[in-house]
């Protein structure tokens, strides 16, 4: 187990929360990094729309790795995507650690 990487997986987790003031887990990370990606501000979003909200936050953390990119918005201002190529194969624990890496690497960079 990669210490260092669980410290700052925790660390994000803490920081976020305590500006969120709330606990936050991966679910709740990717979910916020979609409605920052939608940038419409508050609006009131059906449970379909509140998914939708999540895989653009998938397609934005996984496009630097060339899985996804950015096709442009439609007409009510919603990001699209286009599958660039299938992704890996991968088992929970390996899924949820590269998650985990993508979503450092976002809030890295957001800084």
């Amino acid at each position: 187990m990669d210490f260092e990487f669980e410290k700052k997986w925790r660390d994000l987790l803490v920081e976020v929360s305590k500006e969120m003031d709330e606990p936050l887990d991966m679910q709740s990370l990717i979910f916020m990094i979609g409605v920052q990606e939608l940038n419409q501000g508050y609006v009131k979003l059906s449970k379909n729309q509140k998914l939708d909200v999540m895989h653009i936050a998938i397609c934005v953390l996984l496009e630097p790795y060339g899985y996804y990119s950015y096709t442009g918005h439609d007409d009510d201002g919603w990001p699209h995507f286009s599958l660039e190529k299938e992704l890996p194969v991968l088992q929970p624990i390996e899924q949820e650690t590269f998650m985990k890496k993508v979503i450092i690497e976002y809030f890295e960079k957001e800084q």
